[in-house]
């Protein structure tokens, strides 16, 4: 969102019925526990769109990235232990993905985040790396999700997946590269030869859905 505005309004709370009012420079306004004031974000998500409350104008891709991008500007005095996306990637690809991994690492090495996702470049960035799928139920069966740890070879070909639609020689080279890349910048392992579990007091992990 690299064209995007985030505005804060404050604005008087007009009589409302049922609450009280006082006269503020010469204006009657509501009172209520949070005072007289009306206080929004409002967002303008890219050149020429209206700018709107985001509560009623962003999707739900766009308040997740702005919801890091403020739990990075707020890293330091946020008391919230751990942090969920789901979604923070929905409508970008490529170097912005990039883009979006490499804050939410930033953003974990203060804080646990999970991350749900379906980009790899994405989950590249992760410590840990969950694939949650739902294969097919047997008959008269009961479908039921699996959730699962990846991890070194394993992880590679499920990034390669996730890139490439299949596990290809091709795309397993685009996923240890974007590993590599991914492990060079957090300073963690890049997942080959198999991972050997680390952890850390504030890990990220991508959950993807398969």
């Amino acid at each position: 969102m690299p064209d995007a505005r985030l505005d804060v309004t404050v604005t008087p709370r007009p009589p409302t019925a049922g609450l009280p009012t006082l006269v503020v420079s010469g204006e009657e306004v509501s009172v209520t526990a949070e005072g007289v004031d009306q206080v929004a974000l409002v967002l303008q998500p890219h050149r020429g769109a209206p700018a709107l409350p985001i509560g009623r104008g962003a999707s739900g891709g766009e308040l997740s990235r702005v919801m890091l991008a403020l739990e990075l500007c707020l890293a330091g005095t946020d008391p919230v232990p751990t942090l969920v996306f789901d979604e923070v990637d929905a409508g970008v690809a490529g170097r912005a993905a990039v883009e979006v991994g490499r804050r939410l690492a930033r953003l974990a090495g203060q804080r646990q985040v999970l991350v749900v996702t379906h980009l790899a470049q994405v989950a590249a960035f992760a410590d840990r790396h969950v694939v949650v799928d739902k294969p097919a139920a047997p008959a008269g069966g009961v479908t039921a999700s699996d959730v699962r740890v990846v991890t070194g070879e394993d992880r590679i070909a499920e990034l390669a997946r996730m890139l490439a639609g299949s596990d290809t020689p091709t795309a397993r080279e685009h996923a240890a590269e974007l590993l590599a890349d991914a492990a060079a910048e957090t300073g963690r392992k890049s997942g080959r030869p198999p991972d050997t579990g680390r952890r850390n007091t504030a890990p990220g992990a991508a959950r993807h859905a398969g």
